[in-house]
């Protein structure tokens, strides 16, 4: 399985040979890029033409991140597997307002089954969960009576709204109170470390439809409008509860990411540098962390776990087998 790599300092990227290396004010790093599947970079990078060319010949994504760590683009080498029958597929369900709304209501389940799941692991460990989870099981029986993309929507933000309410209990820390949910900027610390979050998720499926027949810019929740991808987002709100959130409450619960890791800044707070490498390394972490699948009955990555949830829609799509979002079972 290829790597994911992460450039937190500013600097060069440069082509030497075939292969790369980043030069900072602290010295100069090869990166294998045989065995590199994409670059997150979050420092100020320069790079040049051929390192583009290096990039898209060994099929490797580059992700940006501006200084405040927010997602701002992708170099997405040539569309190697896209084909013309998945893209009609896609733009047939997305057409198809029938087609579109069961595909979107599946979304909004498998976030909501998710997040009940991480609810109810916390009420197993003595946390008092009962209210919130039956407060999100109420709303999640509304999802089937819904007939229009708006009124989802409006019921996973209250789902989500009602989710977000329980962080506060989970973790009992008070320096990481949760309030409401802000973003760009952020005005506290648990939502910089959300929003941090949900971007590397962002982002780690763009980069797994990349391998996949699926095209990002169609997606069914999340409208493709003038937005470059949508899909990446659909489908990351299966996984934002067991992968991102679940990131949080460790970082925070043992007390590896702090106050200090925090600077405010343009009215708003970010992480420090030192900050996003102890959440980059927990992230990484639960990527490689394998769980043993229900029906391959053997153990697969969180990163393969995506890969294989874009497969499943794969099939959908073709009309080979319905679309079951990922239920964590634990």
């Amino acid at each position: 399985m290829r790597k994911t790599r992460y450039l937190l300092s500013s600097g060069e990227l440069k082509r030497k040979d075939n292969t790369l290396m980043y030069e900072t004010a602290e010295g100069k790093q090869y990166i294998p890029i045989e065995d590199t599947q994409e670059l997150m970079l979050f420092g100020e990078v320069s790079l040049n033409k051929a390192v583009l060319e290096l990039c898209t010949q060994k099929e490797i994504i580059l992700h940006f991140f501006n200084y405040y760590g927010y997602y701002t683009g992708s170099y997405y080498p040539r569309d190697h597997y896209n084909s013309g029958y998945m893209i009609l597929k896609q733009a047939q369900h997305y057409l198809d307002d029938t087609l579109r709304l069961d595909l979107a209501k599946k979304f909004v389940n498998g976030a909501g089954r998710n997040m009940l799941r991480v609810l109810k692991y916390y009420r197993s460990r003595g946390k008092p969960m009962q209210h919130v989870i039956e407060t999100l099981e109420s709303q999640m029986t509304e999802i089937s009576a819904k007939s229009d993309i708006p009124s989802l929507m409006s019921v996973e933000g209250h789902m989500r709204e009602a989710y977000y309410s329980a962080f506060d209990v989970i973790l009992d820390k008070p320096d990481f109170r949760f309030e409401r949910r802000s973003r760009r900027p952020p005005h506290n610390e648990l939502n910089t470390l959300i929003s941090f979050g949900n971007s590397l998720l962002y982002t780690q499926v763009l980069s797994e439809i990349y391998q996949t027949h699926l095209d990002p810019r169609i997606g069914y929740l999340h409208t493709s409008n003038f937005r470059r991808f949508t899909l990446n987002l659909d489908v990351a709100e299966i996984f934002k509860p067991i992968l991102a959130d679940r990131a949080i409450f460790k970082v925070v619960g043992q007390q590896m990411i702090t106050k200090d890791h925090f600077m405010r800044e343009s009215g708003g707070l970010l992480l420090t540098e030192s900050g996003k490498k102890v959440f980059l390394k927990e992230w990484e972490e639960k990527m490689r962390t394998t769980i043993k699948h229900r029906t391959l009955g053997r153990e697969v990555s969180h990163r393969r776990l995506i890969r294989m949830e874009l497969y499943k829609l794969q099939k959908h799509l073709m009309g080979d087998q319905e679309y079951e979002p990922f239920k964590a079972l634990w």
